[in-house]
């Protein structure tokens, strides 16, 4: 029996709220596709495209992705590599860091080094864009969706402001299923990512504009000059987030109002839209999607950037049935993450004080805080290593690399004892390694580490001709356990 449920959300009120949410994707895809990547402002009053169905849109169906992924591996499965995987299987497009991420993927980079490596888009909008699968599988939960969304978007933007930027709406739109309240759920939005980034500063400053009585597209046009500097200032996370947060503020609840001021402010339109409409729909439910736009489109979902042979040709094919799969998901979700949420058949409890302390306990460990540049994640039986690598992967004859590593016991998967780790490097061809051989990993309650982790640091060394793809791999054995585990490092001549 859990103990440590502290939100109790109806089922019923919960499908009404992730319906809405697709619906609000769908509505503001299709409004904003017409005038995507213009960087001029509208002054549109509504659609411009024939009533019937939606146009297609890589925001959603990336999310059928991830959906089939939950589905077939389980959420314990989602980490950034396995999304990987995912994105070479199914996902055809190569537009911009689509393209990059997965270019560095087939040649051996890992995740988040895959989205930091020779990669001019890190800072722009492929993420953010895919956050509402990660916040209706985490209702009420927004560090836990921050996480998921953390994940998802290593793969092709790394250590940059888009994957801060994917954090921040996950964490929002999670928190949207309890909290009406719009500036709250921001406020726990900004809460799970550096204040030193330039999402949080964009966002901050949206804020202070609106506060200030600063007119709509004033405000708009101060934001990207603002950021002028990242990707001179289009398709950029940091101005097109705040678009849409400049829509929900200035739009004050009204549906058409807050969605149409994000089109409205030009640039990755049909983005900014579906993420107001996907936000408004989570806070309000079916309630607040005006019912001709929701005529204008229907409940079809028409994809474009996925791959449907194989298993993926299973993916949704309508709002109603991706409302429905994402429901039988989330209850063990939530109960193999230990959530705090709980969906129940009518027995509703949300605390007064929940954006308070939804708010402390992301700002007590923000999870978008300490993504290093050209670092790896590889998750274990037992331990958890991060690889930091101190440059770029490439390597000349007779160059060195240093390659640092934090090994993190799991004591809450198996045990607490402590182990002695032995490493051994298989290396190419006219490669050296200097670095230790063995070491210890305590356990949580030893005196030397409390949070039961070690550190190892190696230096590679390439010999005098290097191949195009060099893969460098250490293997760590465990003294007293069963299972061996390889880090694969490679480096590109």
């Amino acid at each position: 029996m859990k103990t440590n449920i502290r939100v109790k959300i109806d089922k019923g009120q919960y499908r009404d709220k992730v319906y809405a949410c697709w619906l609000g994707k769908n509505i503001g895809g299709t409004m904003g596709a017409p005038y995507e990547g213009k960087k001029q402002t509208f002054d549109i009053k509504g659609y411009a495209t024939e009533a019937g169905a939606p146009l297609p849109n890589d925001d959603l169906d990336l999310q059928l992705v991830w959906l089939h992924a939950v589905e077939k591996l389980g959420i314990n499965a989602i980490k950034a590599s396995t999304l990987g995987e995912f994105w070479l299987s199914f996902i055809p497009p190569h537009w911009n860091e689509y393209g990059i991420g997965k270019a560095n993927m087939k040649r051996g980079l890992i995740p988040p080094l895959s989205g930091d490596y020779n990669n001019d888009w890190q800072h722009s909008n492929g993420a953010w864009i895919r956050t509402e699968i990660w916040a209706c599988l985490a209702p009420a939960c927004p560090r836990m969706a921050a996480e998921f969304s953390v994940e998802d978007a290593k793969v092709d933007h790394g250590s940059g402001e888009g994957t801060y930027a994917a954090a921040f709406v996950a964490a929002m739109q999670s928190a949207a299923f309890v909290i009406s309240d719009l500036r709250k759920c921001i406020e726990i939005g900004l809460s799970v990512i550096p204040e030193t980034c330039r999402m949080y500063d964009s966002i901050k400053f949206t804020m202070e504009c609106y506060d200030k009585g600063i007119a709509p597209m004033e405000t708009r046009n101060l934001i990207q000059q603002r950021n002028s500097d990242i990707g001179d200032g289009w398709f950029e996370a940091p101005s097109n987030v705040s678009y849409a947060i400049l829509g929900l503020l200035y739009g004050e609840g009204d549906f058409k109002k807050s969605m149409i001021l994000a089109i409205n402010c030009g640039d990755d339109t049909d983005c900014t839209g579906a993420t107001v409409g996907a936000t408004l729909g989570i806070m309000g439910g079916t309630a607040a999607i005006p019912k001709d736009w929701q005529a204008h489109i229907g409940d079809d979902i028409v994809t474009i950037s996925i791959n449907r042979g194989n298993a993926c040709r299973n993916v949704p094919a309508t709002c109603t049935e991706l409302t429905d799969r994402v429901m039988a998901q989330a209850p063990h979700i939530l109960f193999a993450a230990s959530a705090p949420t709980l969906l129940t058949d009518g027995d509703v409890c949300v605390p007064e004080d929940i954006a308070d302390v939804m708010l402390g306990e992301c700002k007590l460990s923000p999870i978008a805080g300490g993504i290093e540049p050209y670092s790896m994640s590889f998750d274990f039986a037992f331990l958890r290593a991060e690889v930091v690598l101190d440059r770029a992967p490439d390597i000349s004859p007779e160059e060195e690399i240093k390659v640092n590593i934090t090994c993190y016991a799991k004591v809450d998967a198996l045990d607490r004892a402590q182990y002695d780790l032995t490493m051994r490097w298989w290396l190419p061809d006219g490669f050296s390694v200097r670095g230790k051989q063995t070491v210890c990993l305590p356990n949580t309650s030893s005196h030397r580490d409390p949070l039961g982790r070690c550190y190892l640091e190696f230096t590679l060394k390439a010999g005098e001709t290097v191949a195009p793809v060099s893969r460098c791999v250490l293997e760590i054995v465990g003294e007293g356990r069963i299972t061996p585990m390889y880090i694969p490092i490679v480096l590109l001549g």
